[in-house]
């Protein structure tokens, strides 16, 4: 493997690793995914810990050894993670949960109010739908469900600062649609 020093350019490593380690890693990543995007995004984590581990590359006598132990740590911390988190994917919003929160809303309210709220309730659901797949999990765990973002970030094991990126990008859609309506 060729020097590289602390003034090298990352590209040019990120480039000879890529060239080097790309195949073997993927091959060793399906094997034990069976997914071939996660077996990519595993192989693009390798290199980024390597690149910023330029100087211990270097160093290691045994190039291909530390990029496997790499890849080996990687899988490790992705089942330690996937344990502690378990994530449930959030399923479309289905008829009978939205019976429910009708009825809750409509208890108490004239015929006509109950008509407008479940058309919105309707509107909103699709807006919902629009969204990728992790905002609008977050956001219904966070508006629907009531957890907070501390543990809506613990239970999928990301970030606090994501998950109230997220429920922004729900709250702007919705927002978007509903503009210039009043309640």
């Amino acid at each position: 493997m060729p020097k590289y020093n602390e003034m090298a350019d990352d590209q040019v490593l990120l480039t000879d690793l890529d060239r080097r380690f790309r195949a073997p890693l993927m091959a060793y990543f399906l094997r034990r995914t069976q997914d071939r995007q996660d077996a990519e995004d595993l192989t693009q984590d390798t290199f980024a810990r390597l690149v910023g581990a330029s100087g211990r590359l270097e160093a290691h006598t045994h190039a291909p050894a530390l990029v496997f132990r790499v890849a080996a740590n990687l899988l490790k911390d992705r089942k330690r993670r996937q344990a502690v988190h378990k994530q449930t994917p959030f399923s479309a919003l289905d008829e009978d949960m939205i019976d429910a929160i009708s009825s809750r809303i409509a208890e108490g309210i004239e015929p006509e109010r109950v008509l407008i709220g479940q058309e919105n309730l309707a509107e909103a659901c699709k807006v919902l739908e629009g969204l990728e797949d992790r905002t609008r999990t977050i956001f219904v765990l966070y508006r629907l469900e009531g957890m907070k973002h501390r543990d809506i970030a613990a239970r999928l094991g990301i970030g606090l600062s994501t998950v109230e990126k997220h429920c922004m990008l729900a709250i702007a859609a919705l927002a978007a649609r509903f503009s210039g309506r009043c309640p």
